[in-house]
């Protein structure tokens, strides 16, 4: 028995049920029950990760309010890693609390219609002015934007530097006037995506996060964060999609579950697999060590979520064409399991693409984890499969 499941006990034993919500969730974020192997003061206690679970059952078990994480994934899962490792003390104590209880919603400005798979590429100019900087551009496929408080923000600050040193990161104010979202409806029916249009944005030198001109590093540890909780099968998405299938397959009739047997058996085995990848990875992440890996892990989520979705439509055989609704709504959360295999389906070809495109990713795969040389484009000399090895 852990401390911090003892802890929670006697929080437990003193809450009453008739608090409102948000009152519930900033007293376990004080008490250190919200993520118990963060630091103490920072809504954690310093203990290991495992208890996490154990407390989070506790809580559960006694009708404790949730702090609704699916709507607030970015800020939970990129966001607050982010600035754990390269914040402030003030940035941490200003920014976590409200972010854990859900009270700010985040979504992350990173890619740009002229810079999505080459980040560095960015257009978006933060200009310097009196007390922080002026931030102008353009942003999109941003989730959730249209729901979010604050921003996970890369601009270019000095255009005078190679493209990958002049980037500044910051955690900008969504509700700031000079913000516009506009929603970008998808094959769904719905516009969890938007684009973001920045103009002459104020950012205060509070919200920068690192250094000046030391953005791309700080994105590295951000998209690192983003693969694997988006490729966590821990996280609910491929999880909760082999487990949707598993049940359609044990619902089929024997002629059709013979027959896809061991294709859904091999599915089965690497969801499982990528399982214990991510408990692997979060324990690299807590000990600040994001690598490369997590590209894998992402690049695994994308193909299994895909191939369990199509296979979902197959057992299903007629039934399966069908689609619930088409009607264009903004969700504030993608909810795999909770919607039909038709909206499975056509969202799960988004998975390829989001958070690093496949192609992208198999190329960091080769370079920073196989160590294979990198791949030179024709006209820079020799291809990557003429070179010599």
């Amino acid at each position: 028995m852990s401390a911090s499941a003892d802890l929670a006990r006697a929080f437990l034993a003193d809450w009453d049920p008739a608090t409102p919500r948000l009152e519930s969730l900033r007293a376990r974020y004080d008490a250190g029950l919200a993520w118990v192997s963060r630091p103490d003061g920072l809504g954690g206690l310093g203990e290991s990760r495992e208890d996490q679970r154990e407390v989070d059952g506790l809580f559960a078990a006694a009708g404790f309010p949730d702090n609704n994480a699916a709507a607030n994934g970015i800020g939970l899962g990129m966001a607050a890693p982010t600035i754990f490792a390269v914040g402030t003390d003030e940035q941490k104590q200003r920014l976590l609390r409200p972010l854990w209880t859900g009270e700010e919603i985040w979504c992350q400005l990173f890619s740009e219609p002229g810079a999505g798979s080459d980040l560095a590429n960015i257009a978006t100019r933060a200009t310097r002015t009196d007390g922080g900087w002026v931030v102008s551009g353009q942003k999109v496929w941003t989730s959730n934007a249209h729901n979010a408080v604050r921003a996970l923000l890369v601009a270019r600050t000095d255009p005078d530097l190679p493209k990958h040193e002049g980037l500044t990161y910051f955690a900008m104010n969504m509700l700031d006037p000079g913000v516009e979202v506009r929603p970008l409806r998808q094959l769904t029916g719905e516009a969890e995506f938007n684009e973001v249009f920045l103009t002459d944005v104020f950012v205060p030198d509070e919200d920068l996060l690192g250094s000046v001109n030391d953005g791309w590093r700080v994105a590295m540890t951000t998209l690192a964060t983003e693969r694997v909780s988006i490729g966590n099968s821990d996280a609910d998405i491929e999880e909760a999609m082999v487990d949707v299938v598993e049940r359609t397959w044990r619902s089929a009739p024997q002629r059709t579950r013979d027959v896809m047997q061991d294709r859904f058996l091999r599915l089965w085995v690497d969801a499982r697999v990528a399982d214990l990848t991510a408990a692997r990875m979060k324990q690299q992440l807590a000990a600040g060590r994001p690598g490369p890996e997590g590209s894998a892990l992402k690049v695994t989520f994308a193909r299994l979520a895909q191939e369990l979705s199509g296979l979902e439509l197959e057992l299903l055989g007629a039934d399966g064409l069908g689609y619930g609704d088409w009607a264009m709504v903004r969700p504030t959360a993608v909810v795999f399991t909770g919607r039909d295999a038709g909206y499975r389906y056509l969202r799960a070809k988004g998975n390829s693409i989001e958070g690093g495109t496949t192609e992208i990713l198999l190329n960091i795969i080769a370079e920073k984890v196989l160590g294979l040389p990198p791949e030179h484009r024709p006209d820079k000399g020799m291809a990557w499969k003429d070179s010599p090895r």
